[in-house]
This record gives C-alpha cells, structure tokens and sequence, in this order.
C-alpha cells in the first residue's frame, strides 16, 4: 500500500484556512499563519504544504 503524497499549494496571504478539502475525507479547519522566516506551513491534519507565493517570485 502507497501513502499519497501530500498536496503543495502556493497561497498569496499568510493567514490561511485548512479543512482537508471538505466532505467525508475533510477534517476540522483549522487556521494557520506562515511564518515570515521559512514562507510555508503544513497543515497538522493532512500535511497539505501551503507556500507563500511571494517566496516563489523571490526564488526565481
């Protein structure tokens, strides 16, 4: 059996909202902020990576 990887999403603010997609597989939302000094966060419930998207346009 093969674990799926988790999904990344580039988001344009820092304060974001997780409810693992809603319906049956979802799971409580929970608010997260990312911190200025890493530019992402994972979720703690679906290990969903949320990328600040002005990280993106500074790395390339």
């Amino acid at each position: 059996m093969t674990t799926p990887v988790p999904e990344t999403k580039i988001v344009d603010k820092k304060k974001i909202a997780c409810d693992g997609g809603g319906g049956a597989s979802g799971h409580p939302r929970v608010w997260l902020t990312i911190p200025d000094d890493r530019g992402w966060v994972e979720c703690p419930y679906c290990d969903t990576k949320y990328v600040y998207g002005e990280e993106i346009k500074q790395a390339g």
